[in-house]
């Protein structure tokens, strides 16, 4: 009797008896049911989260049998998941630690929306990005053409008698029948910039926004030849009020959000770990033999 108390003093003794006792408890209670254990549990609770799922998606309860298909597929679910994590798939697979990782990032991204936005963090986002949303600059012009098909060696002369000439003229004359025939238009109304570069290319539009209105000047050169131009009429960017482009700052605002709390959260993180980077060395080359001599 006495060896047996001794035995039962003995804390290795005590600790395996605590520990059969919890794993009993833990397998009546269902807790045994996780990753690693061979019991799958389907409680109440669960089975009214797959109704209320089923019932999101189809706008209707489940029948008997339709929940009965629900329990069974939840079931090989985990079957699957813990086959899976036994035998190691989980590990060292891409698309799941993408997936892992998304699902943290999600976490994040929702208490970013959860913080509805004001008008003052709007208009002070649109303050320090002023020029993420202007309107670009419109221009209105017309152009003379000239092909150097036509012209061959003397067109850039050609073109420099015809550009005195228009600069001679009354502003108001009729100058579409001047220059060389082209499908290209003979003049643009009021509009973007970017209407310019569609018909003429955007190295043109880049010389064109540099341009002073009400002077014919050239030869500018595109790639379909050279061209006599007069900007007629130019209107600066403009930036636009909040109420115009609420909607793009909001989202703009929202992202930048997401982001920073995203790079916190991983700031507070890296915290917990100690990161070693080896880098490999860089590979050395070859050096290149001095040309200019034989090999002996």
């Amino acid at each position: 009797m006495n060896r047996l108390k001794a035995v039962v003093r003995e804390p290795l003794v005590q600790f395996l008896v605590l520990g059969g006792l919890l794993f009993l408890y833990f397998e009546w209670r269902g807790a045994g049911s996780g990753p690693g254990s061979t019991r799958i549990a389907v409680t109440p609770g669960l089975v009214q989260h797959l109704a209320s799922g089923f019932a999101r998606t189809w706008q209707r309860p489940p029948t008997d049998a339709e929940l009965k298909g629900l329990v069974d597929d939840y079931v090989k679910d985990e079957i699957a998941t813990r086959e899976a994590q036994a035998m190691g798939l989980d590990r060292d697979d891409t698309i799941v630690r993408r997936r892992l990782r998304q699902k943290l990032e999600f976490l994040v991204e929702d208490e970013a929306l959860q913080a509805p936005v004001t008008d003052a963090e709007l208009q002070a986002w649109l303050d320090r990005h002023p020029d993420s949303f202007a309107a670009e600059p419109r221009v209105a012009l017309r152009q003379v053409y000239l092909s150097a098909e036509r012209h061959g060696s003397s067109l850039r002369a050609d073109a420099e008698r015809l550009l005195a000439r228009l600069r001679a003229a009354d502003p108001g004359e009729d100058t579409a029948r001047l220059g060389d025939p082209t499908m290209l238009p003979h003049g643009l109304p009021l509009g973007p910039l970017a209407e310019v570069a569609r018909a003429f290319g955007s190295d043109f539009a880049v010389r064109i926004d540099a341009l002073e209105p009400g002077r014919w000047t050239g030869p500018i050169e595109s790639s379909y030849g050279l061209h006599l131009v007069r900007v007629d009429e130019r209107v600066a960017p403009s930036r636009p009020t909040l109420a115009e482009v609420r909607p793009l700052v909001e989202r703009e605002l929202v992202a930048e959000r997401r982001r920073t709390q995203l790079q916190a959260l991983y700031d507070r993180l890296l915290q917990k770990y100690t990161v070693t980077i080896d880098m490999p060395a860089p590979e050395k080359t070859a050096p290149t033999p001095a040309s200019g001599g034989s090999a002996r």
